[in-house]
């Protein structure tokens, strides 16, 4: 069987439905990814997808290291993005399907 992506009209309808909800998209070369529907306009849905460093970040230096440069007094803190945007043309989509979420 075929996979047939869906039409630009169905795929936008669909993605209005799922506003604001925890999703999982699929698109027609095979991507699988995961995020909150943001955003949804006539070309493409916007995802925000959750930024995951994990342990990552800390493989390459386990005690924390120096720091580095900025951060000190009278610079502004920035914590690290827990998101970031990603945008899929509605015209690439094959799925798209809930995914449970929990606080």
């Amino acid at each position: 069987m075929e996979n047939k992506a869906y039409d630009q009209v169905d795929a936008k309808s669909m993605c209005q439905a799922h506003m604001y909800r925890y999703v999982m998209v699929q698109t027609n070369d095979g991507c699988c990814v995961d995020g909150f529907v943001e955003h949804v306009d006539d070309e493409h849905v916007y995802l925000a997808v959750p930024h995951c460093l994990g342990d990552w970040e800390r493989a390459f230096l386990p005690y924390g290291g120096y720091g580095g440069f900025g951060g000190g007094f009278g610079y502004p803190f920035y914590p690290p993005r827990r998101f970031y945007r990603r945008a899929f043309p509605l015209g690439s989509l094959l799925a798209i399907s809930l995914l449970p979420f929990f606080l």
